[in-house]
């Protein structure tokens, strides 16, 4: 078995020409909210999985995401009791909490790495301490499209805007929300999404 190990573990993140090579999260989607012909928001169902968990709580949020991909992608490449390259997944997430008014976000993030479904059951250890292997309920999220930077402002207008859109926006969580990230966190037009967590 010929294992692949990638020499530029963030170019692999934003490399289109092997789609194959990045596994997508999958989900059940369950409605489409659209508008004059444009995607307001989806709402969708993601089931229980293992994901690579890392707490950061740097100075800026950018610097938070970048440092925490960063480790994550190291346990990507190697670093783990495998000692393989275990595969990109997409999209790699950031759990942000704010204040109930919607005003303002914490320092602290959770950056996380879904586990590529061979590796569920028996996920690989990581040798960095920092990264905790977690198991994350079945959730109903409802998720809306952005492109560009992530940044404490930019967040908290997604944030405001998709809590304008929703019909019922208090089925969700209110200071608990996810950044959903499709490419590198150092590029700049970026493809996130925001995502609202229905209350359990």
């Amino acid at each position: 078995v010929r294992v692949f190990r990638p020499k530029s573990p963030i170019q692999q993140l934003t490399r289109n020409n092997n789609p194959q090579e990045r596994q997508s999260i999958p989900f059940t989607l369950i409605q489409r909210k659209e508008k004059l012909g444009d995607l307001l928001y989806e709402k969708r169902q993601y089931g229980k999985a293992k994901w690579a968990c890392i707490k950061m709580k740097e100075k800026q949020y950018e610097q938070s995401i970048c440092l925490g991909f960063m480790k994550l992608m190291r346990y990507i490449c190697e670093q783990n009791s495998s000692g393989l390259y275990l595969g990109i997944t997409v999209p790699i997430v950031t759990i942000v909490h704010t204040n109930e008014a919607h005003s303002a976000m914490t320092q602290a993030v959770t950056v996380a790495y879904y586990l590529p479904e061979v590796l569920q059951d028996e996920p690989p250890h990581p040798f960095d301490s920092d990264i905790i292997i977690e198991e994350w309920p079945a959730t109903i999220v409802y998720s809306r499209s952005f492109r560009g930077i992530t940044n404490e402002d930019s967040i908290m207008r997604e944030i405001n805007l998709l809590a304008a859109i929703l019909e019922s926006p208090e089925l969700c969580l209110r200071d608990t929300f996810i950044i959903a990230g499709y490419t590198n966190p150092a590029a700049a037009n970026r493809h996130n999404e925001i995502w609202f967590l229905q209350r359990p």
